[in-house]
């Protein structure tokens, strides 16, 4: 295994400059890279590129970027193949500087002043990327700028690596390196797209009809909905609070006493009341999503940068507004493969709950994770009967979920009776049942808790750390950062082992991943994606494998059909 950097024969520090439309692949411009050890710089437009990269990218070579998927995409969008090995300075910058300050971001102007390169002309840069992003044509003196502008990208990634060489763990970086590589791929395929339905619901004025449509419909079981003066749906305070007085629903209050509506509220409520979710979704849509801007592109896929290690966790977030699986759950029943193929969307069971006990080594933790954790708990308690089955008891077994992770990272007694729809008292003595089940677990908590505040750092099992005490030094927050960090380091190795397998991915979704296959291969590709799932969580948690649940294969496309189906006829009754 290669360990510093000296090691390689050849290392490839590069840049590509495109044209980015929402939705579609990159439109190259241009390259510029520069190899080592012989200093020299290469550039080239995008008519001089061939079928092959100009520069190595076997395994004695190295690859250097900044936000590589981004390069790695370019790649694949040229037909060429992707370097062996990644060194991508956007993670390890997040990486070096997570939980501290960054004064000027953690772009790579950010990156180059916090190592104090201050001589990079910005307002440059700024006319420089507005000007590529115009598109084509470039008049012969465009070109010339625009190659230059690239090339000095390039010389700065050089210097930059430099400067941050004393702090790269080499074989971390290269496997963060990896993802990011299986994340370009990703990017690359993007999500398959209802074409039939997506551009009615794009239409900013077919989407207000239907907005404005939903609102008689679904708050006929709420009434807390009233017409103004100028023809347009206000949510109503006072009806709302009338609605939970009737439902005897005890609502969180702002400092000012009066019921809170902020999207968070909403969704920890409907956590404990799931009454409230059509509700809640309706003021997502008509308050958050005045316009449908999923970026899909001409060829029906919904892609967008996925970002990977961008929370502090290191887990991936793409711009919501843009991403098929954050504005609304409604919309994911846009996905549709095409003809002759089929999606399936493969999820760890219970992970955050094994990965808590697995990190603590709880015995009686790990003993309930062998059922069902969430109704064994229940089941202890005297919550539910013996024969209770997730099936008998969905409802309970969910709220006793939300109850056993919020309690899991320190939720107070009377938020945590807000989310359930229970007293404070008994809030109490649930938080107090899981303190008692679990002591293992708690001292754990407390000791890792005291470490990272003592030490001022926390870090993943593959390496990713988060300094605390400047910017991060919430207690719920730290201790969930073991678990988070750990869910996200297991995710990686299994979407850089299903990439090396050849498996379609095409999207991680938190603790899971989408995957598309043709429909007569699509069982067998689930059944290779749950094994590499169970391989990856041993990686992290030693002999605790976590299992993949069973996963929603459209092999038929009944799930996506049928709910495709309800927007259809939802759509029709409205227009």
């Amino acid at each position: 295994m290669i360990v510093t950097l000296h090691e390689f024969e050849q290392v490839i520090y590069a840049d590509f400059e495109f044209v980015a439309k929402p939705g579609e692949r990159p439109d190259v411009v241009c390259l510029a890279w520069r190899e080592e050890p012989s200093g020299q710089t290469y550039r080239l437009w995008r008519d001089q590129l061939g079928t092959t990269p100009p520069y190595r990218i076997d395994a004695r070579a190295l690859f250097v970027c900044f936000v590589a998927n981004a390069e790695l995409h370019c790649h694949l969008a040229l037909g060429w193949p992707l370097p062996a090995n990644v060194l991508d300075l956007n993670a390890e910058f997040r990486c070096v500087t997570n939980g501290r300050t960054v004064p000027a971001g953690k772009g790579l102007l950010g990156a180059l002043a916090y190592y104090r390169f201050n001589d990079t002309d910005c307002k440059r840069k700024d006319a420089m990327q507005k000007r590529i992003m115009q598109g084509w044509p470039f008049t012969l003196p465009e070109r010339e700028e625009i190659l230059r502008y690239c090339a000095s990208d390039v010389d700065a990634l050089h210097l930059l690596l430099a400067r941050m060489q004393p702090e790269l763990e080499l074989p971390a970086a290269l496997h963060r390196g990896a993802f990011v590589a299986a994340s370009a791929h990703m990017e690359h395929r993007g999500v398959p797209i209802d074409m039939e339905i997506f551009p009615q619901l794009a239409d900013p004025h077919a989407w207000r009809y239907v907005r404005d449509a939903m609102v008689p419909i679904i708050d006929a079981d709420y009434g807390v909905y009233a017409k103004g003066l100028d023809g347009d749906w206000h949510f109503s305070l006072e009806c709302f609070g009338k609605y939970l007085e009737r439902e005897g629903i005890t609502w969180p209050l702002t400092e000012k006493g009066k019921l809170s509506t902020k999207r968070k509220t909403f969704e920890d409520m409907t956590k404990g009341h799931p009454q409230l979710e059509r509700l809640r979704q309706l003021r997502h849509a008509r308050d958050k999503m005045r316009k449908i801007k999923l970026a899909v592109g001409a060829d029906g896929r919904n892609r967008t940068v996925l970002w990977p290690y961008k929370a502090k966790t290191s887990r991936t977030q793409p711009k919501a507004s843009q991403w098929i699986f954050s504005p609304a759950v409604w919309l994911r029943s846009l996905i549709q493969p095409a003809p002759g193929m089929a999606v399936a969307y493969v999820d760890w069971s219970s992970m955050e709950f094994l990965i808590a006990a697995s990190l603590s080594n709880d015995p009686m933790m790990l003993e309930f994770y062998r059922t069902d954790p969430y109704l064994a708990f229940a089941k202890r308690v005297g919550a539910a009967p013996g024969s209770a089955t997730k099936t008998t008891h969905e409802p309970l077994r969910d709220r006793y979920k939300t109850g056993l992770l919020a309690i899991q990272y320190g939720i107070q007694a009377e938020t945590l009776g807000a989310r359930l729809g229970v007293s404070a008292f008994d809030a109490h003595e649930m938080i107090n049942q899981h303190h008692e089940l679990f002591a293992v677990y708690w001292r754990w908590s407390d000791d890792w808790l005291a470490h990272a505040l003592d030490t001022g750092v926390m870090w993943s099992p593959l390496g990713w750390t988060c300094r605390t005490g400047i910017t991060e030094f919430n207690a719920r927050s730290i201790r969930n950062f073991p678990i988070q960090s750990s869910g996200a380091d297991i995710l990686r190795i299994a979407c850089i082992w299903a990439t090396r397998h050849g498996l379609r991915l095409l999207a991680p979704v938190h603790d899971a991943v989408l995957i598309e296959a043709p429909l007569e291969r699509i069982e067998a590709d689930v059944a290779i994606m749950q094994e590499l799932m169970r391989r990856a969580s041993r990686v992290v948690l030693g002999a605790h494998e976590c299992d993949p649940l069973k996963s929603i294969v459209s092999v038929t496309r009944r799930l996506f059909v049928r709910r495709l189906l309800c927007v259809r006829r939802f759509f029709e009754r409205t227009t």
